[in-house]
This record gives C-alpha cells, sequence and structure tokens, in this order.
C-alpha cells in the first residue's frame, strides 16, 4: 500500500514538474535580438527574408570594443611612385595576419579585419543599427545627391516633363579644363562623373556663399566634381556660376554626395593623384558649402590598407538616422564613418567629429582589390564588386560577409537593385579586363550579365557578350543598368563596350524573370556612360544616353527606337542627371552642357 501511494505521489510531482516546464519554455529565448536585421543565409539557401523592424526595440547595453594598437612600419610613398597596376600585398609587415577575422564559404576561407582609426578591433565591431528603407526614403532633399539617386542605385531623373516633340534642345555650356599626367591627358568630366542637382530648401540657400543674384531666386543648383580639379556650382537655368569653384588641383572621376538631410555638406573623392608635373596622394574630403571650407579627409594610401592606390571613385551614402556615411576606396577598404554632425539651420554652424571604422579584407579569386562602383543598400546589407571580380554582401552593422561570388572579372559599374513581390534581387555585369592583360591584342573575352538573389547570392540567370580589350581600354559593361518601372517594368538594359570592334557598342533589353532578349541595338559607337531613364507627365517612359562620339540620344527603351540625336562635342564617359525638362553632362569636350528634353 505504501509503495503504491509513494508511487502515485511520484507520478503526480512528474505531471506538475512536465507542465511548468512546458510553461517555462514559452519564454523568448533572446529578447536582445535586433529584429531589423536581415536574417543570415548562407549562399545556397532560398526564399530568406528580411525580418521586420520591431515596434519598441529592446534596450541593450553598448559591447565593449577591444581593440590593439600595432606597430606599422612605417614606408615613405611618394606620390610619384604610386599607380594603379602596383598589386596588394598580402604578407607586407602592416598585414597582421594573427588578427584576422574567418568565414568559410564552402571550401573557401575569406579573411577580414575590422579596425577602429588605426588600431586593430579584436572582438566585434560597434552596431550602429543601420537601417535603409525604401528607395524614396533615401533623401530629403529634392534632386539628384548621389550617384543613381539612392541607395538602390536605380533612378538618376528627378521631377516632371512633358515630352512632346521627342526632340533634345541645347540650352548653355559651360567651359571647364583639363588636366595632365605625364602620356596621358584628361579632360572635362570622366568616368562616373554624375552630376549633382540640388534644389535647396530657402533657409539652407541663405546661409551658404551663394552669389547674390541667386541668393534671393528658387535656385536649383548643379555641383560637378571635374577632371580639372574644380568643383563648379552652376545655375541649372542659365548654367551661369552661382558661386567661385573649389579648387582641389586634382581630378575627380567619380561622382560626389550632397548630405540627403539637405544639410549643406559634399562629400567627394580624388581620382587622380598627378597634375602636370604636381604629385599627391588621394583624398576623400569633406567640405562645408556655408563657406566652402574643407571639414575633413581621409588619405587613400595609408599603411593598413593592402594596396597602395588609394583613389575615392565610389560615390558615398549617408544613413540619416544614424548620421552614418559610407564610402569604399580603390584601396580595397570599407569606411564606415560615424559623423558626429553638429548643424544648426538658424545660425549656420556646422560641424563635424568623424569616427572611422574600417573593413579590410583579402582577395580570394584573383589578387586584385579594390572598388571603384558605388555602394548598394537592401536595409542592412551592403552590396559591392571589386576590381578582381569578388562580389560581396556585407552585413554594414557588423562589417562580416554575408555571402560572396565570383564575377570572373573586374567589376566597375555599379550594382542596381530592386525589390518585388517575388524576392530582392540584384543585377550587375563585368568588364573584359583582366582575362585579356598579356595577351595578343586586341584580345577576346566574354562580358557576363548576371541577376542574382540578394539575400542569398543565388545566381538566377546569366547572359554573355563577347567583347574586345584593346591597349588598355577594357571592353564589357561600365555603365549602371537601367531598370525598366511603370511602363517598362519587365526588362532591365545594358549597355554594353566594344562588342564587334574597339568602337562599336550594344544596347540590350533583357526580360528580368528569364535573363532573355527582348530586343538588341547594335551601336556605331560604344559608351560608358550610363543612361537614365525618365518618365514623361503623359506615363510614358524615356531613356538618354550618350556615346564615345560625342552624341547625346533620346530613345524609346520598350523597343530600342532612337527618336533624337545632339552632339556634345566629344566623348562622353560621364553619366547625365536630369531635373525636371533638364539634362546635365559633361564631356571630353572640355564642357559642361545644359540639354532640354522638348
Amino acid at each position: 500500500m505504501r509503495i503504491k501511494r509513494l508511487f502515485f505521489l511520484l507520478l503526480f510531482l512528474t505531471v506538475i514538474a512536465s507542465i511548468l516546464l512546458v510553461l517555462t519554455s514559452k519564454k523568448p529565448s533572446d529578447t536582445n535580438a535586433s529584429q531589423k536585421d536581415i536574417t543570415t543565409a548562407p549562399t545556397i539557401t532560398q526564399n530568406a527574408s528580411p525580418s521586420e523592424m520591431p515596434a519598441t526595440p529592446t534596450p541593450t547595453h553598448a559591447p565593449v570594443i577591444e581593440t590593439v594598437t600595432p606597430e606599422y612600419t612605417q614606408h615613405v610613398i611618394n606620390p610619384k611612385d604610386v599607380n594603379p597596376d602596383i598589386l596588394p600585398v598580402y604578407d607586407g609587415d602592416n598585414a597582421f595576419a594573427e588578427y584576422a577575422k574567418e568565414k568559410k564559404f564552402g571550401d573557401t576561407v575569406f579573411k577580414f579585419w575590422h579596425f577602429l582609426g588605426f588600431d586593430i578591433v579584436t572582438s566585434d565591431v560597434e552596431n550602429p543599427d543601420i537601417y535603409f528603407g525604401a528607395a524614396d526614403s533615401y533623401t530629403d532633399v529634392e534632386g539628384i545627391t548621389t550617384f543613381r539617386g539612392n541607395h538602390y542605385r536605380d533612378s538618376a531623373a528627378y521631377g516632371t516633363r512633358r515630352v512632346a516633340e521627342k526632340k533634345l534642345e541645347l540650352v548653355w555650356t559651360k567651359d571647364i579644363g583639363s588636366v595632365s599626367t605625364g602620356s596621358s591627358y584628361w579632360p572635362g568630366v570622366g568616368w562616373t562623373g554624375q552630376p549633382l542637382i540640388v534644389h535647396w530648401d530657402e533657409d539652407i540657400r541663405k546661409l551658404m556663399n551663394i552669389k547674390s543674384e541667386f541668393k534671393n531666386i528658387d535656385l536649383v543648383e548643379v555641383i560637378y566634381p571635374t577632371l580639372d580639379g574644380n568643383i563648379y556650382f552652376l545655375n541649372l537655368e542659365d548654367g551661369k556660376p552661382t558661386r567661385n569653384p573649389i579648387n582641389i588641383g586634382f581630378s575627380t572621376k567619380g561622382t560626389g554626395m550632397i548630405d540627403p538631410r539637405g544639410y549643406p555638406i559634399l562629400y567627394t573623392g580624388q581620382g587622380l593623384n598627378q597634375n602636370g608635373d604636381n604629385f599627391a596622394h588621394h583624398e576623400f574630403r569633406i567640405f562645408s558649402l556655408i563657406d566652402q571650407t574643407e571639414l575633413f579627409s581621409i588619405t587613400g594610401t595609408t599603411p593598413e590598407a593592402f594596396r597602395v592606390w588609394g583613389a575615392f571613385d565610389p560615390s558615398p551614402l549617408l544613413h540619416k538616422e544614424t548620421d552614418t556615411l559610407i564610402q569604399p576606396g580603390e584601396n580595397g577598404i570599407l569606411y564606415r564613418i560615424k559623423m558626429n554632425t553638429d548643424f544648426n539651420r538658424e545660425t549656420g554652424d556646422l560641424s563635424i567629429d568623424p569616427e572611422v571604422t574600417k573593413y579590410r579584407y583579402e582577395g580570394i579569386f584573383d589578387p586584385n582589390i579594390g572598388f571603384e562602383n558605388s555602394p548598394v543598400f537592401y536595409k542592412n546589407y551592403l552590396y559591392l564588386a571589386d576590381n578582381g571580380g569578388l562580389l560581396q554582401c556585407i552585413d554594414i552593422n557588423t562589417l562580416e560577409p554575408v555571402w560572396i561570388a565570383n564575377l570572373e572579372d573586374d567589376t566597375d559599374a555599379t550594382i542596381v537593385l530592386e525589390e518585388t513581390h517575388e524576392g530582392v534581387f540584384i543585377y550587375t555585369g563585368n568588364e573584359v579586363d583582366l582575362r585579356a592583360i598579356g595577351k595578343p591584342q586586341p584580345a577576346y573575352a566574354d562580358c557576363q550579365l548576371r541577376k542574382f538573389n540578394a539575400l542569398t547570392g543565388e545566381l538566377i540567370w546569366e547572359r554573355s557578350y563577347s567583347c574586345i580589350y584593346q591597349n588598355g581600354v577594357n571592353g564589357g559593361l561600365l555603365s549602371t543598368p537601367v531598370l525598366g518601372k511603370n511602363d517598362i517594368s519587365d526588362i532591365v538594359i545594358f549597355n554594353i563596350c566594344k562588342t564587334t570592334d574597339w568602337k562599336s557598342g550594344k544596347m540590350v533589353a533583357l526580360d528580368k524573370k528569364t535573363g532573355e532578349e527582348v530586343w538588341v541595338k547594335d551601336l556605331a559607337n560604344y559608351s560608358w556612360s550610363s543612361p537614365v531613364d525618365f518618365l514623361s507627365d503623359e506615363g510614358k517612359t524615356y531613356m538618354i544616353f550618350c556615346d564615345f562620339a560625342g552624341e547625346m540620344h533620346l530613345m524609346d527603351p520598350a523597343n530600342g527606337e532612337i527618336l533624337d540625336t545632339i552632339s556634345v562635342g566629344l566623348n562622353v564617359e560621364a553619366s547625365p542627371a536630369i531635373y525636371n525638362d533638364m539634362v546635365v553632362v559633361g564631356t571630353y569636350a572640355k564642357k559642361i552642357y545644359g540639354i532640354r528634353i522638348k
């Protein structure tokens, strides 16, 4: 009897304990996990989706960032001895292999490092909680404030326009200069060379050192860093200077950025380190546009970089909510900069106190590294391709790679991103460069156009076109694709260089879902310039593109028909930007052009 009672007592206690275990197991296991970040997915995983932003984020304690201060071997490098053909050195005195962090992708071990200033971060980096929203939320400013307009890099046109005549009309030109670099000559505006066009708020306009005749009008200002070493400021309406140029003294090839909060701050990178007999290391510079003073700069040739070539061709982005700047460099370093901006709109007092965190990596598919394309974002995921054909998806908050892919050759054209009901995708294409160097000229290889799942790295489709490399001039894709929207939402348009001979090109519209050709336009003259699509008031999409022969074309992107052509002097490597009915672009003719769409 006692045994039975004992048995039933033990059974009763077991049932009670089981019930308590079930109830307590329903408590969340990780109450501090950020719901903003995209769920990390292996490269072969499909159907990954980003987490939703929490209604009320759970506060977390700031982590302790652990660093070591390394002893750098200081090599005094004369800028005259720095050129882009010098390969990265991964086993030099400042490699610091013992502090490398690693991530495996299949059988591939990917090595990367974190720096805070010049100290090496041995712990996790600080998480700034960066989360980019929709493309149309990037900027508070009317206009085009960065390359291709936003963090999806899908629009270089702003405003409205009526297209009745389907014609282009020259309105104004502005003469600019050139530089020489020994045997090379760099006139006008180069690649990617897109102008910035800004409609300033009235209170900001009145704070700045704009000429009196423009101070009290509803100014739309063109801001244009160029090859002649100057940054020009022009009135969109007539091309007249709105203020004196900023003279850097060395060429800008890429595209700058205006602060997307509407703050009077300009960010711009130097592309060349020689002007005649003068040499200087590359700098990424930040200017106050209140008085055009330089607020801050970063030198690209730096001891912690594997590569000495320090150009800054990419156009940066700024995350407004966290005051964080993202700037890649051709030295192979990704800079994440907490700006600590302090701006008083009433008094015009402006200051910054940058804190620089860096991501450095080792090339794996090819020894070449370094970024020339501009960063693309989906929420907290950053997409960049490099000079060695390495495509990375990087979590900007952890500064760790999420997935990687081999693009097989130098990839300078900026990626474009699309968010759809079916998923998030990126479109990219490579050049004919590394595969052709050292071969008899002209050398041939395929330019590969690709669509990837942006969250997993899965290759959706690929299409190839044979292209030519000749005498150091690359063929393939140098321009950013046009992502079809509205009435052409089913296609993506690529502008491919040197497809038949040294001067010809090919423009192709591919079906987004399948990669099949919708239309193909053979071009007598190739183009590095990125085409720009725009919507008319009538709901019809048109496209502007420029070419090597110095011509600007108005095209119907639905079928590839050229509707009108106008001369802009000489070769156009730069990419146009459109504000309402005005197109602005600089060319090798040493001029900036303002052209009206009619």
